[in-house]
């Protein structure tokens, strides 16, 4: 749930139009100056400028009149290159420019790379795999490449066996930069590699067939406009069916200009919330992107109620999915890889000095293949008392450090505390922390060096990450890119040991 509110404030449009007046009046420049680039007939001889050329993997409609619309296969030479919209110019079979505009960069890859191959997938974890791989329109022998959300484990290849489960094979790579399974076949490229198993069978005895079929990817943005100009109009969105019910604010399905899914949430008029400081800690989170942070799309701030636009996450917050049918028939693997996403998305926070102060399940988002992301980060910073003062009902007891509740310090450490009680959240599978005590004994309890029982079916070396989270000193406790790797290191353990040199080409399950 999302924790913020509003009130009417003088000075407000003010103030808003401070923040957003030059941002919006240079977009609008470069719309204007893109807009007359980009009426170039097909027949134009205009030579193209010096870049790279690029190949359309999906197809996209453009959102603004900057960007360009395209076919998947068209081709495109880049001109610049600015975060994820870059400018290029489309080129026809003959190489001769026909328009000009911006681009999302997520749905081009460079020709002749291993990004264009139909069955590379770059960055993917070992579950999201699995649930793209058994997709009813693929078959046995249905692949694909991908780098390991690990580090340390590098490219993939992923393949339906025989047995309509799922083998993952490591790509290693020598000193000479030959790629391999098994040391007895070297080959120069990925290419060549997929191709011989395409004529070969893989020690298992399946051979690669088609590539898995790939999902179409989100751009970033609204649109290339909204990068910087992101206060936008209510008028641009329709709210569709409820989606929850908060203190602070309700959240909404609804579309953006008829076009882009996204989901909206209203603020409810609370006094608690500083329309300034709301302003400045959005700019900042608009800013801050990682594969497992939800991301913010707008604000709507011209009026009251105010709208916080993000994206969709369709399977709704971890706290209801984990006590749906379909959470309740996760695994201790799978309950493990979601926890390993929220802490690489917590440990991003913690790089870019960034905390949190209410991570939970219901601040937590789940997507297609349980790709979690988390929400609300940054946002509690800007309630001001007494919505976290240790005498408010609405304070998270059970989620807050006792250093938070009795002085009032959050920090990273009292993050990690909080996510010692998701992980709790996740292995009662939507459970209530502390289920036999109030709010108001919570605070006692743990001062005197209580801690919540492992729950049951929890594996040990979970509960152990736990009760480490709620060492009462807060220095004690481990870091989110210490508790990244502890939780990646037992799935490497549990269900990735394979990924060793031995036996390379017979996969793993």
């Amino acid at each position: 749930m999302y924790k913020n509110g509003c009130c009417s404030c003088p000075g407000l449009g003010a103030f808003c139009e401070r923040l957003f007046t030059s941002s919006k009046t240079e977009a609008e420049k470069s719309a204007n100056t893109t807009k007359l680039e980009t009426q170039i007939p097909p027949s134009s001889s205009v030579s193209e400028p010096e870049g790279e050329i690029y190949t359309a993997l999906w197809p996209f409609q453009a959102r603004a009149d900057e960007e360009l619309s395209f076919q998947e296969g068209e081709q495109f030479r880049i001109c610049k290159r600015e975060g994820d919209w870059w400018t290029a110019v489309k080129l026809d079979r003959n190489g001769s420019v026909t328009a000009k505009g911006v681009v999302p960069q997520n749905f081009l890859a460079r020709r002749q790379t291993v990004k264009e191959q139909p069955w590379y997938f770059g960055t993917l974890n070992r579950f999201e795999t699995q649930n793209l791989l058994m997709a009813p329109e693929n078959g046995v022998g249905s692949f694909l490449l991908r780098h390991s959300e690990k580090d340390h484990i590098g490219c993939v290849l992923s393949v339906v066996n025989s047995d309509r489960e799922v083998k993952h094979i490591k790509v290693h790579q020598n000193q000479n930069g030959s790629f391999y399974l098994e040391q007895s076949q070297m080959f120069q490229s990925l290419e060549n590699l997929v191709e011989h198993y395409r004529r070969n069978s893989l020690r298992s005895g399946t051979r690669l067939t088609r590539p898995c079929t790939r999902p179409v990817p989100k751009p970033q943005d609204l649109s290339h406009q909204t990068v910087d100009d992101w206060e936008l109009p209510k008028e641009e969105f329709t709210l569709e069916e409820e989606l929850g019910k908060g203190y602070f604010a309700d959240v909404y399905r609804g579309k953006w200009k008829g076009m882009v899914n996204v989901a909206i949430k209203i603020l409810k008029s609370n006094e608690s919330l500083s329309h300034r400081e709301f302003l400045m800690e959005t700019q900042i989170l608009k800013k801050l992107r990682h594969r497992h942070l939800i991301t913010l799309f707008a604000v709507c701030t011209s009026s009251t109620p105010f709208y916080i636009i993000t994206e969709l996450m369709e399977k709704g917050n971890l706290l209801n999915f984990l006590r749906g049918e379909e959470g309740q028939e996760l695994e201790a693997p799978a309950l493990t890889e979601m926890a390993s996403q929220v802490a690489d998305g917590m440990a991003y926070l913690e790089e870019q000095n960034s905390i949190h102060r209410d991570l939970a399940a219901r601040n937590v988002l789940v997507g297609p293949n349980y790709i979690c992301k988390v929400a609300d980060f940054g946002l509690a910073r800007i309630i001001k008392e007494p919505i976290y003062s240790s005498v408010d009902q609405k304070i998270p007891y059970k989620w807050c450090a006792p250093e938070a509740i009795s002085h009032g310090r959050f920090s990273n450490k009292s993050d990690v505390w909080s996510f010692g009680v998701l992980l709790y959240e996740m292995f009662t599978y939507g459970g209530i922390p502390y289920p036999a005590f109030s709010n108001q004994e919570v605070y006692n309890l743990i001062s005197s060096g209580y801690r919540m029982p492992v729950p049951n079916k929890c594996p040990s070396h979970i509960y152990d990450i736990m009760l480490m989270c709620w060492r009462n000193s807060a220095d004690e406790r481990p870091d989110f890119s210490e508790l990244k790797k502890l939780l990646e290191n037992l799935l490497d353990s549990n269900t990735e040991s394979s990924y060793g040199t031995s036996d390379p080409a017979g996969g793993i399950s």
